[in-house]
């Protein structure tokens, strides 16, 4: 059974996208082929890929200016660049971007291979972390503005009663939105609640 492609290739050469459809299937992955940028953002959600081949200088929008858009989404999968137009500035823009690789044509095709299969690797972690974060995300999206104030400072090491003075409420009170936080973000105290925090940045 044919199962769903993971990777995704934009070339805007033909004989490129059937070799490397044909190089791909040989080690048994099947791959989605796109003419054009344009093509890959109407046809398909470039975020369900696991790794995306993108040339860099097609017609109309170009590999470069792909990345800048996929980056403004939700999720963006590893990105390698091949180019036969390649040079230092570009490679260097092309990471700072956050593309994983930039590889010249012609390159050896089992490296090439080997390569993506690592980045589809690196996908399926950053996916994991990724959910992690937009579940955190989503908890602290739960809190009322009130406990948000509550976590922030007893995250600053604030002693319940410093931290009723400061709201001007009550202990008691405090106690309540503390529990509430402690319950809403899934942890038992607030050391465990300065780790998870971590994972945001």
């Amino acid at each position: 059974m044919q199962t769903e492609p993971r990777i995704a290739l934009v070339d805007d050469d033909a004989a490129i996208r059937d070799a490397l459809k044909w190089l791909f299937a040989s080690r048994g992955h099947s791959v989605a082929t796109f003419d054009s940028a344009e093509a890959l953002l109407a046809e398909a959600d470039p975020s369900r890929f696991g790794c995306l081949l993108l040339d860099l200088r097609m017609p109309g929008m170009g590999g470069m200016e792909l990345l800048q858009a996929l980056n403004q989404r939700d999720y963006c999968p590893p990105v390698l660049f091949l180019t036969g137009h390649g040079d230092v500035p570009q490679a260097v823009l092309a990471m700072k971007l956050g593309a994983v690789d930039f590889i010249e044509k012609p390159f050896d095709d089992n490296e090439l291979v080997n390569l993506v299969e690592r980045y589809l690797a690196l996908d399926a972690e950053r996916r994991v972390a990724h959910g992690n974060r937009r579940e955190i995300e989503k908890r602290l999206e739960d809190l009322t503005p009130r406990e948000k104030e509550v976590m922030e400072l007893f995250l600053a090491g604030k002693l319940n009663k410093q931290i009723a003075d400061a709201l001007t409420i009550s202990m008691k009170t405090v106690e309540v939105h503390r529990a509430r936080v402690l319950d809403k973000m899934g942890v038992k105290s607030a050391v465990e609640l300065a780790n998870l925090l971590k994972e945001l940045g």
